[in-house]
């Protein structure tokens, strides 16, 4: 699987866990970025094939990087990631463009549920 996705979390115990989990399950084409801000210029350069971006971030917040990315390009795949009590967040998420939402703490099987079911791997 050569699907190049990017992690977007403030937190690098988070990006860590994503992608651990991602890498077990075959993918390998990892980039990351710890705020909105850094994302919205990585997906301008890289064109990845799925985003995962948590809601809550200093400097552009997951919501105001995924309408930044959806400018970019409005075919972009983008899963969103918030804590639990977020969820008229989410909902916002979900109107501006985002394709599912993960809950944190997140189990392994529903991260690899959701890239799947995106990305069709």
């Amino acid at each position: 699987m050569d699907s190049k996705i990017l992690l977007v979390d403030d937190a690098a115990f988070m990006r860590m866990l994503i992608k651990n989990t991602l890498k077990e399950n075959g993918y390998t084409n990892i980039l990351e970025a710890e705020d909105g801000e850094i994302a919205c210029r990585i997906y301008a350069e890289e064109k990845p094939d799925l985003t995962i971006m948590d809601i809550t971030m200093p400097n552009k917040g997951g919501i105001e990087a995924l309408k930044d990315i959806k400018a970019i390009n409005p075919d972009a795949k983008v899963i969103m990631c918030s804590a639990m009590g977020q969820e008229s967040m989410v909902v916002e998420a979900i109107k501006h463009g985002a394709l599912d939402f993960i809950v944190k703490p997140f189990k392994p099987d529903r991260i690899i549920q959701a890239v799947t079911k995106i990305l069709g791997n």
